[in-house]
């Protein structure tokens, strides 16, 4: 599924969200949203779309991979010294939905992104959740 060399590990981030898939899809793909929970960007959900998420640490260099509204979203995710992936997967689930999260590409020796990618991004989804909490 994942075309990543071997040896690569990933980070998962998934919760329970109390809010429609349509809701959360706005939050991941209207540049100003995601500028709110994640950084400030110019993202586009078009596939091939080049974008750069960019905060006071440096930033991002992306492209849209995959668009399916509603369902699922990944682009890359490249900084100075990390290629990977990014997959947002929403699941309608009762009055809700499950929403996942997957980083995929860290190497073996990059154990300090790792770590740092598994902080931020539980860091993030409480930004996120913030955001949809005040959304219309």
């Amino acid at each position: 599924m994942n075309d990543m060399p071997a040896g690569t590990r990933s980070v998962v981030v998934e919760r329970e969200m109390p809010y429609p898939p349509e809701k959360i899809w706005r939050a991941l793909t209207q540049p100003h949203l995601i500028a709110e929970w994640l950084m400030k960007n110019d993202f586009q959900p078009v596939v091939d779309h080049r974008f750069r998420l960019s905060a006071d640490w440096g930033g991002v260099e992306c492209q849209v991979q995959t668009v399916e509204p509603n369902k699922t979203l990944s682009y890359s995710w490249d900084t100075k010294d990390l290629e990977s992936v990014i997959t947002w997967t929403l699941t309608p689930r009762g009055t809700g939905t499950h929403l996942r999260m997957e980083q995929v590409g860290f190497r073996t020796d990059q154990e300090p992104y790792y770590r740092g990618a598994t902080v931020g991004w539980k860091r993030y989804f409480a930004a996120l959740e913030q955001v949809l909490s005040r959304a219309d």
